[in-house]
């Protein structure tokens, strides 16, 4: 009886040893969210020779925008891969996923006021500057120009009043404007024509003064498309780290 206890006992410990671990293991996949463009990017046909796919790579302001994408970008190629409340250290982990493998010829980074908001717990400016950077020269070691986006302006968030984000965001996009410039990047400045004299967002872009109105979108619409196609037109195909694709 013993002898027969002791196996049930020794899988026991080793249920036991093996379940943080794997406790673990999911805890790191559930906090990227990999499974929510899993099954999208898997029916994505395959880029077609010449085609110059770009990826959107953001949060909520990503996602919300690219139900737009059809009417604000008719004909292109682009793709939204923004999931609601993300911060850069979940975007880093899926990066790979929702970006790389789907072959495009840009990527529109968009993010950082989740970490500012402290969405997945307190960030510094530094943590959230290598996170961006971390993506940038992924981005650009596997050939995709990349194209840098300020974060929007931020008087305060209604999900975590009082952190005062507006000059967090201001110096944010200081780094980011001279990140893009050393890695031959190209900024995107949403934020100058879209915030207030408080550096919050214009009552009329915003509807919470976080996400975009359709009227935002269109402002940053706007701005951004022709900065791709500069980007795309003068990067060399199969340049690394200038974007070639």
């Amino acid at each position: 009886m013993m002898l027969r206890v002791l196996p049930r006992l020794a899988a026991a410990a080793l249920f036991v040893a093996a379940t943080p671990l794997m406790a673990q293991q999911m805890s790191a996949a559930d906090f990227a969210n990999l499974a929510r463009y899993r099954a999208a990017n898997s029916a994505l046909p395959k880029r077609a020779p010449g085609e110059q796919r770009v990826v959107f790579f953001g949060n909520s302001i990503t996602e919300g925008w690219a139900k737009h994408f059809a009417a604000m970008f008719p004909g292109r190629p682009y793709i939204g891969r923004g999931i609601s409340g993300q911060t850069t250290a979940q975007m880093v982990l899926r990066f790979r996923q929702d970006v790389v493998a789907l072959e495009p010829a840009a990527v529109v980074i968009l993010a950082g006021t989740n970490d500012i908001a402290g969405n997945t717990g307190p960030a510094t400016l530094e943590e959230i500057e290598g996170n961006l950077a971390a993506m940038t020269e992924l981005a650009q070691a596997n050939g995709i120009t990349v194209l840098l986006s300020s974060v929007l302006p931020v008087y305060d968030y209604p999900w975590k009043p009082g952190l005062a984000p507006a000059p967090k965001i201001v110096a944010l996009n200081a780094w980011l404007r001279q990140y893009a410039a050393t890695r031959g990047a190209t900024y995107v400045d949403y934020h100058t024509p879209m915030a207030d004299e408080r550096q919050g967002m214009k009552a009329a872009l915003a509807y919470d003064g976080v996400h975009p109105t359709e009227a935002g979108y269109r402002v940053m619409a706007d701005i951004v498309e022709p900065l791709i196609r500069r980007a795309l037109s003068t990067a060399r195909p199969g340049e690394k780290g200038k974007g070639g694709n």
